[in-house]
């Protein structure tokens, strides 16, 4: 267990492997736990890390706000701190609306980015975290957290096939404050980050699992008419954790992607795989 201390929280960190460094987001609800098996994996090749965001897992919990441009300062205030000038950056959900965005705002921080099931446009999230946004709703749902809990275990088998997923996100919700619950949230329902996308000049790819419930598996499109450069990878058996319901396509489709020559993939602006 590591962390750096930073001029606006604490900032809880696992790191994992040799080599050049790669930097792991996670989604809204949960922590760097979603990437264990990721980082064992990649830390063969790569020097891993993986950040929880203020208000979750082991960060802080004692600031004012929690909005997702606070989590894009928490990527450039964590690498500035860790000596890391510039690294891919690999998000699930929420983690891959912020990897894009530090791309947008601090380009000589990313030399890669990978989006998994991330909402490029607010309104493509399902209705229930739309919801979930709103104060009075919100302070209901955090406060019933055992019917939530419930909840979720029901619904589990529709938005991840791996049976650990349910345990995974009560962990992480027991970590969670009403705050950093509802402005997260908040803020990646008013997100539209299309007519910024054009700036981001380095390889990028979206992996969009087809049975996804969270968000609409049809941001790829969204991703790939506001950058065409970007590379997109479909699954059609997974959902919304398509690291964890089909760990080996993902793992071989992403070292594949950050395998690859930087100048070759920008050459070939209009690769497309889809399965």
């Amino acid at each position: 267990m590591s962390s750096i201390t930073t001029d606006q929280g604490v900032v809880h960190y696992e790191v994992f492997g040799r080599g050049k460094p790669v930097i792991l987001l996670h989604g809204w609800l949960g922590s760097w736990g979603v990437w264990q098996e990721t980082m064992t994996y990649l830390g063969q090749f790569y020097r891993t890390y993986a950040i929880d965001f203020w208000g979750f897992g082991e960060s802080g919990k004692k600031r004012e706000s929690y909005a997702v441009n606070d989590f894009v300062s928490l990527v450039d205030q964590f690498m500035e701190r860790l000596g890391i000038p510039s690294a891919p950056l690999v998000g699930h959900s929420m983690g891959g609306t912020v990897a894009l965005s530090v791309a947008i705002k601090y380009p000589h921080r990313v030399h890669q980015v990978v989006v998994i099931g991330s909402p490029i446009t607010g309104s493509s999230l399902a209705l229930a975290l739309k919801l979930a946004g709103y104060k009075p709703i919100a302070f209901m749902v955090y406060k019933n957290m055992g019917l939530l809990k419930l909840g979720l275990k029901i619904t589990a088998p529709l938005i991840s096939e791996d049976p650990r997923w349910s345990q995974m996100i009560n962990r992480d919700l027991s970590q969670t404050t009403l705050d950093s619950f509802l402005q997260s949230i908040s803020t990646l329902r008013n997100t539209d980050l299309r007519p910024m996308l054009k700036k981001i000049q380095v390889p990028t790819m979206g992996m969009y699992g087809d049975k996804d419930v969270i968000v609409d598996p049809n941001q790829w499109i969204t991703l790939k008419q506001n950058l065409p450069h970007a590379i997109i990878k479909r699954y059609s058996n997974a959902g919304h954790f398509v690291m964890l319901d089909e760990p080996e396509k993902f793992r071989a489709d992403l070292k594949q992607f950050l395998y690859a020559d930087k100048e070759k993939l920008l050459s070939i602006p209009h690769i497309f795989y889809d399965e």
